[in-house]
């Protein structure tokens, strides 16, 4: 294993050059980012089958599971694009593919565990929130009677679910905001990866957060028009990410 690399100094040029040279690595191959991301939309379309047309939250679960499982090795197909684009190597689904297949044996899946895990996390700490303010109406179907989220202890179930949610999602984008590209570029263990990632987001965090932001903002945004908006943020979102690494860690 190498050491771990050096921490630059970023700011919000290097997001803006990031995010052009996201959007030029998509419209080179733009069917090879819409390939990885028909997953996430297959999937969003699953998760909304499962509360609109069946009305079976149990769903939710084990399809929502599915993302923090396979989301490394989706985002490990991006940047190999983006590395090999960037070294001029020609683009080949059978290559990238063999690149993804190739992590399964070295840190991808150690980091697709830690994600599993602060996913697993939140779904109990939610419903543990939820019983600790909502718990006495549990013969009320929330899907149908919203009106009890303005109550009292709706408005403090959601205020401290989300300040909790936020933090959880802070905690979790500083861990893995570069080492996923870290970790397919060089030698380095998981727990350096995410330690190199986490320093990356101290040193700079109010230009990294301001990323994360607009990169919640970005796929909020591209799931509204019926998840359609994440075949191109995805995909530039994923490059533009390889660029970032790039530029951060020296």
């Amino acid at each position: 294993m190498s050491q771990a690399p050096e921490i630059k100094t970023v700011g919000f040029v290097d997001l803006r050059d990031s995010l052009a040279a996201g959007w030029r690595d998509f419209t080179r191959a733009p069917l090879y980012g819409m390939g990885f991301a028909l997953v996430y939309v297959l999937g969003g379309w699953l998760v909304f089958w499962a509360l609109t047309t069946k009305g079976q939250l149990w769903w939710t679960l084990p399809a929502s599971a599915g993302f923090p499982i396979l989301g490394p090795f989706i985002a490990v197909g991006f940047y190999e694009m983006s590395r090999r684009l960037e070294a001029g190597q020609r683009l080949d689904w059978p290559g990238i593919a063999g690149v993804i297949l190739r992590e399964r044996n070295r840190q991808i899946p150690s980091m697709a565990a830690v994600i599993v895990i602060f996913f697993l996390f939140w779904n109990f700490l939610a419903h543990m929130i939820f019983a600790l303010f909502l718990g006495t109406l549990s013969l009320t179907n929330i899907t149908s009677s919203l009106e009890v989220f303005a109550t009292p202890n709706g408005l403090m179930m959601l205020a401290i679910g989300t300040v909790l949610g936020a933090a959880i999602a802070t905690l979790l984008f500083g861990l893995t905001v570069v080492s996923l590209p870290l970790l397919l570029d060089r030698e380095v263990d998981f727990v350096t990866a995410m330690l190199t990632s986490l320093g990356l987001v101290t040193s700079n965090p109010v230009v990294m957060l301001s990323w994360g932001a607009l990169v919640a903002e970005l796929l909020f945004l591209a799931m509204l028009p019926g998840f359609l908006g994440l075949f191109v943020v995805l995909p530039v979102l994923g490059h533009a990410t390889w660029h970032l690494y790039r530029r951060a860690l020296g």
